[in-house]
């Protein structure tokens, strides 16, 4: 028995080898141009039939043999028939073996229907059209897609058509309209979004319409489901490293994700359009994600008062019509437990109401030298409705708790960082920070006529946190003796209030097409933070030698024995009006023009000293789009973006608001018939009246004048070939304060910004074959030398991460082992509170194994 299983295993390695060489060039020569995707409204159906080990082909003993079992492995569609029947159309798919049961979707007025595991072998064409075949229908065509699939495209004039499909052993009979089903017909039902591979051709970001990439005058890059399943990422800061320009900032003693965008720090980020505003709250969730979507440059125009480096939107999944129930469990490094669900399906029979249930549970060890663990729990229901065919709801539900060390990470040591070991920690063991937050949303569009749709969504976001800690303070470089001030105990509440409703429609002035966006919010932030520090009589947690620490020396009061420093209340209102247009002038040229006017209230109470401003501000955006080819386009644009100043001076003031400018060109392209796109932008960015850490009181802010940043950014994502597909970055980056009324900052480069960055995600997986499902991934990241600060004394030095993955999947099953910072590589992950920063994980492994059905 031994025996048999050590020669299968080297078949296997063998194989596997030569299909990494040969199938990317076989296989090409087989894919033709696929159907545009309108990936906002795919929706799909999977049945999955179980095999049997009886059924399973033995492997192939010989490369000629193995090659055979790839050709023999494709059905062929010999015929395609379309006969007008009485009660509509009949189309038949000839074959001499059965088909495997398809995927559907809808797309505009065209019903898809994508057979696996197929080519077309037709003896004239391999391409099968036909026009008008009866009334009602404009379009019938049966494609060749890559991945060995056969697409077949039913388009109707004024809707899309429904169908009965019946499989038979020679082949696949689609009925058009629907006719009653029999028993051995599978009905084709839309179920939910399609599965969107690497390439995403649509986004509602940066226009909050389902507009193309192509389109889009501003940078716009989207990481979808594959890369995140992948990469096997439960962290969004690890789904940005894809992207150019962006960065994780100071995560305040490794709480919380804050993000870097072309070299401004934000800590602001959608959920399905919804702006979550919060300085204290947990790392995002990415258990119910469909997507991520990234806006780069100012986006005020659309979602108010935002920093002007660029956005981060939040996609996450909806109900689907069909059955479907996933379970999957990750573990790996450090004691790394995390098991999750994801269960969807109808709860009536006419599908109408679905739910969603997300759930994930998250237990580990940190790899830096601490006693307790992190723990997570993870909740979020989703109910939909379709009240008709043009009104449809969508209730949403969030819990998140989350509980782990609070820590600052290594300190700085001359001008870089100390040579101490990365696991070392210098707080306390004990230092912990707790994070509790609930959202709820509810979304209604309605459908008020076949051009104009009305949109409403009002959503509730809160979270309370606690962070208890010693207090770094100043290095004795000679010594090793690190001060630690105090004893500190910190609480804070956030609650987040939104309402948005706006109105989208189509319609055309002479030649030109118009679609129209106008849009009321209402957005009110509140929050609370009480801060309690120990002062005399109660003694500072007693100083710590980086080089070789003692822990535990010194006596942690209790919270009710602390001394309360301050109390900070915020109170924002914000009202927003916005008008968008759209315009096509030809099928080249495309302008977008929009205006938002917002009137913003803030009232803040510092130590019971009160202090209010109203704000009123109009922020434009203009941008044009010129496609002298179909696959290429070049845009340029103009943007600004206004937001509040929460900070507030020594005194209690608060200051004057903040203000960006940008101007951006670039370049979109589309190669290999739309399977690859890459995007070039370049740009300069201002912002004025920016709040930072008041060097003489580091609690309290100072406006230091002006800074800007510019630069050049490349993404490049899709597929290269059938089953190898790439994402790609590089950006280099000039981020400097520019003005600063003569101060010693002027000159310098903002905080966690280093000028080169690039990264590389790339993977394979089998088509077909034996060993069809097996996949590789191997990825690097890179980031340049950057300031870890304002001031400019030290700085963070480079590093490249190198990761690999291998996964399997076979019918409803996939298990896959990835394996992160390879070669073991020390490096900072972000910047810190003053001159410290957080260290990358070392070398770790995560395993999963999921099912579906």
């Amino acid at each position: 028995m031994c025996g048999v299983m050590v020669n299968r295993l080297v078949q296997i390695v063998i194989f596997s080898g030569i299909s990494l060489l040969v199938a990317p060039h076989v296989l090409a020569e087989s894919a033709i141009a696929e159907t545009k995707r309108k990936t906002n409204n795919d929706q799909y159906s999977l049945t999955t039939e179980i095999l049997h080990i009886n059924d399973i082909e033995q492997p192939a003993t010989t490369v000629d043999e193995w090659i055979a079992q790839i050709d023999q492995s494709q059905v062929q569609v010999t015929g395609v028939q379309v006969i007008a029947t009485d009660v509509g159309l009949e189309i038949t798919l000839e074959t001499s073996e059965p088909l495997e049961t398809p995927t559907t979707s809808i797309v505009g007025n065209a019903l898809i229907a994508d057979i696996p595991n197929a080519v077309l072998a037709l003896p004239d064409n391999n391409v099968f059209q036909q026009v008008n075949p009866v009334e009602g229908i404009a379009l019938v065509s049966v494609t060749t897609l890559p991945n060995n699939r056969v697409r077949v495209v039913i388009t109707g004039v004024d809707a899309p058509p429904t169908a009965n499909l019946s499989v038979a052993p020679s082949g696949l009979v689609l009925a058009v309209p629907r006719t009653e089903a029999a028993e051995d017909e599978i009905q084709i039902v839309v179920t939910g979004q399609q599965q969107e591979g690497y390439v995403v051709d649509n986004a509602a970001t940066a226009t909050r319409t389902d507009t193309p990439l192509r389109d889009i005058p501003q940078s716009i890059q989207v990481v979808p489901q594959q890369v995140l399943e992948e990469q096997q990422i439960i962290r969004v800061r690890d789904a940005l490293r894809n992207v150019s320009g962006i960065g994780e900032g100071n995560s305040f003693g490794n709480s919380r994700e804050t993000y870097v965008i072309r070299g401004f720090f934000t800590t602001d980020v959608l959920r399905n359009g919804f702006l979550e505003r919060s300085n204290f709250r947990a790392f995002r969730e990415t258990a119910n994600l469909e997507r991520v979507e990234i806006l780069k440059g100012p986006a005020s125009v659309l979602y108010g008062n935002l920093e002007p480096g660029g956005i981060v939107n939040l996609v996450t999944k909806v109900p689907l019509a069909e059955p479907r129930y996933s379970f999957e469990l990750q573990a790996g490094s450090f004691g790394t437990i995390r098991p999750s669900i994801d269960l969807t399906g109808p709860l009536n029979t006419d599908r109408t109401l679905r739910y969603r249930l997300n759930a994930a549970y998250e237990r580990s060890d940190d790899f830096r030298d601490f006693d307790q663990d992190i723990e997570r729990i993870f909740v979020a229901p989703v109910l939909s409705w379709q009240v008709s065919d043009r009104t449809d709801l969508i209730f949403e539900l969030e819990y998140l708790r989350d509980e782990r060390p609070f820590d600052r990470g290594i300190i700085a040591f001359g001008d870089g960082i100390a040579d101490i070991p990365f696991d070392r920690i210098l707080g306390e063991p004990d230092d912990v920070v707790r994070l509790e937050e609930f959202s709820a949303a509810l979304r209604l569009n309605h459908q008020l006529d076949e051009n104009w749709t009305l949109r409403n969504g009002v959503r509730f976001f809160t979270t309370d946190n606690s962070f208890r800690f010693a207090r770094v303070d100043t290095l004795d470089e000679a010594t090793g003796e690190l001060t630690r001030s105090d004893w500190s105990d910190n609480e804070s509440s956030f609650w987040n209030y939104a309402l948005q409703t706006s109105i989208q429609g189509q319609f055309s002035t002479g030649a030109l097409e118009h679609t129209l966006l106008v849009g009321v919010d209402l957005f009110r932030l509140t929050d609370t933070f009480d801060n309690r520090s120990s002062i005399e009589p109660i003694e500072p947690p007693p100083p710590i030698n980086i080089f070789a620490p003692e822990y535990g020396l010194g006596d942690r009061p209790s919270r009710d024995d602390l001394t309360d420093i301050f109390r900070f209340e915020d109170k924002i209102d914000n009202l927003g009006i916005y008008l968008q247009d759209q315009i096509t002038v030809t099928n080249s040229l495309k302008f977008l023009l929009g205006g938002r006017f917002d009137i913003i209230n803030q009232n803040s109470s510092f130590n019971g000293e009160e202090s209010e401003q109203q704000e009123q501000a109009f922020t434009p955006r203009l941008g044009i789009v010129y496609q002298p080819l179909e696959p290429l386009s070049l845009y340029a644009s103009f943007s600004q973006s206004f937001t509040p100043n929460s900070g507030t001076t020594v005194e209690g003031d608060l200051l004057s608001p903040e203000r960006g400018t940008q101007y951006e060109v670039g370049m979109r392209g589309e190669l290999f018939d739309g399977r690859l796109t890459a995007n070039l932008a370049a740009y300069n960015l201002t912002k004025r009246n920016i709040a930072v850490t008041d060097p003489n009181n580091i609690d309290f802010s100072i406006a230091i004048g002006e800074q800007r940043s510019r630069g050049i950014e490349l993404d490049v994502i899709g597929e290269i070939s059938p089953g190898w597909n790439i994402i790609a970055s590089y950006a280099h980056t000039d981020a400097e304060v520019t003005e600063d009324g003569g101060s010693s900052l002027e000159g310098n480069q903002l905080a966690d910004v280093p000028r080169n960055a690039a990264s590389l995600w790339t993977s394979y997986e089998i088509q077909r074959g034996d060993l069809q499902g097996l996949g590789f991934g191997v990825g690097l990241f890179f980031a340049g030398d950057r300031s870890g600060n304002l001031e400019n004394d030290y700085e963070i030095p480079s590093y490249v991460r190198t990761d690999a993955s291998i996964f399997y999947r076979r019918d409803s099953w996939r298990a896959a082992i990835n394996f992160k910072n390879i070669f073991d590589v020390d490096y900072i992950q972000n910047a810190g509170f003053g001159r410290t920063s957080n260290p990358g994980a070392p070398f770790t492994v995560l395993g999963s194994i999921a099912v579906e059905f």
